[in-house]
């Protein structure tokens, strides 16, 4: 059976009906048609102007988040393939997952939440599911409002990490309350989990995982090839206390040193410092492979010993070992000790925040002629100060690094103003 075929009518619907195609067209599946939509809308060509780690400009070689979102998307395809999933699904969630990034990262992401609180925050994943079924300009239905690019149910599903509306208390959130309606329908017949809370997609879980094995080890090879990683020489103490302040906070020393002597145990694992040669960046690049292959390997085969597949929808959940747990967790720690903490890096940081947040005051000033066409008008239609706040915060998290630069440049430090924005 193919993979398509174990996929309902349910799992293939659309918010709005679409007819047929009136041209001559290659046949496609709807998921292949998702997929195709994700790849042509303006914020996916977006990511590549914004910052991963590093931002974009400082050097050819490391990741911004589209090239992030093209390495997710290859381990997402492969690992659901692997497991009898619709491999278009994953990947398209994969291609989808940081489309509602901001400008400067998870740093800028912070700070719009902060700015956002009067209008219920912001998180990049709400954002995403806001751009996939409003923001982005394909389909519109009958009442004249957007539908975004109208994906399929699956699709949908499988681009919502955390599928929960904001509470106290939480940080992470996969929908705005304005819309809810559109999550509620794309939720309809979603189970609970074991817990009795809301249940994730096996798809949505893959393109997690892939997203998580991706940036534990690619942030890393970049910290490397910038030189301010060292495999061969770590601090354990500080490695493991970025750990536990960012990833594990119960993981002990025991097991933070085990996992990384798994990790050391990895053929291509360095035993002498990167030096910019070829032969060290092939060795890097090999390493990044292997350890790629050792995490989605590990989860794969545990997952296939809970339970006999395929593992589509909500039929079964994948299961990750704590060792790959602990590994990657180890991972993320290096980088987060040697690259995001870094001096040079918080002082930077420090100064992107105040750029987002004076920006967002001087959009708030002059709107609506400060805003893009499309946030203009939803500016107009907005009934209170909460939903012109959110015009707001979306005009400012469909920037790239640079526009918000330039913009702020525009608008803050010349002092232009309405009248001079468009000159």
């Amino acid at each position: 059976m193919d993979s398509t075929d174990r996929y309902d009518e349910r799992d293939r619907e659309r918010l709005v009906a679409e007819p047929p195609k009136r041209v001559e067209a290659p046949e496609r599946t709807p998921f292949e048609r998702d997929r195709a939509r994700v790849v042509h809308a303006a914020a996916s060509r977006r990511l590549a102007g914004k910052t991963q780690v590093h931002g974009p400009q400082v050097d050819d070689f490391v990741r911004n988040r589209l090239t992030h979102s093209l390495e997710v998307a290859q381990v997402a395809r492969d690992l659901s393939r692997a497991l009898g999933s619709q491999p278009d699904i994953a990947e398209t969630a994969a291609l989808a997952h940081d489309l509602g990034h901001p400008p400067f990262g998870h740093n800028g992401e912070q700070a719009l939440h902060e700015l956002a609180a009067p209008c219920g925050g912001f998180e990049g994943n709400a954002q995403t599911l806001r751009l996939l079924t409003r923001l982005e300009a394909k389909t519109f239905g009958a009442s004249g409002e957007s539908a975004g690019l109208n994906l399929t149910r699956a699709t949908l599903d499988a681009c919502t990490k955390y599928p929960w509306p904001a509470a106290e208390g939480l940080r992470k959130f996969g929908v705005y309350a304005d819309d809810l309606p559109v999550f509620t329908w794309l939720r309809e017949g979603a189970p609970a989990g074991p817990l009795g809370g809301p249940r994730r997609c096996v798809e949505a879980q893959i393109m997690d995982l892939a997203d998580d094995v991706a940036y534990s080890v690619h942030d890393v090879e970049d910290g490397v090839v910038a030189g301010r990683v060292d495999l061969t020489r770590l601090d354990r103490d500080a490695v493991w206390a970025a750990v536990r302040a960012g990833y594990l906070p119960e993981a002990s020393d025991d097991e933070l040193g085990a996992a990384l002597d798994g990790l050391r145990s990895v053929d291509g694992w360095p035993d002498a410092a990167y030096d910019g040669t070829r032969r060290t960046l092939a060795a890097l690049k090999n390493l990044t492979s292997d350890l790629i292959g050792r995490f989605c390997g590990a989860v794969q085969e545990a997952t296939f010993a809970a339970a006999p597949g395929p593992f589509v929808r909500y039929r079964a959940d994948l299961v990750v070992p704590e060792q790959t747990v602990l590994e990657m967790a180890v991972l993320k720690g290096i980088a987060a000790h040697y690259v995001m903490h870094a001096d040079d890096r918080v002082q930077l940081m420090a100064r992107q925040r105040t750029l987002v947040a004076e920006l967002v005051a001087a959009l708030l000033a002059h709107a609506p002629a400060s805003l893009d066409r499309s946030f203009a008008d939803d500016w107009e239609r907005a009934g209170d100060d909460a939903e012109r706040l959110r015009v707001v915060v979306d005009q400012v998290a469909s920037l790239t690094d640079a526009s918000a630069v330039t913009w702020h440049d525009r608008l803050v430090r010349h002092g232009t103003g309405a009248a001079g924005w468009r000159a």
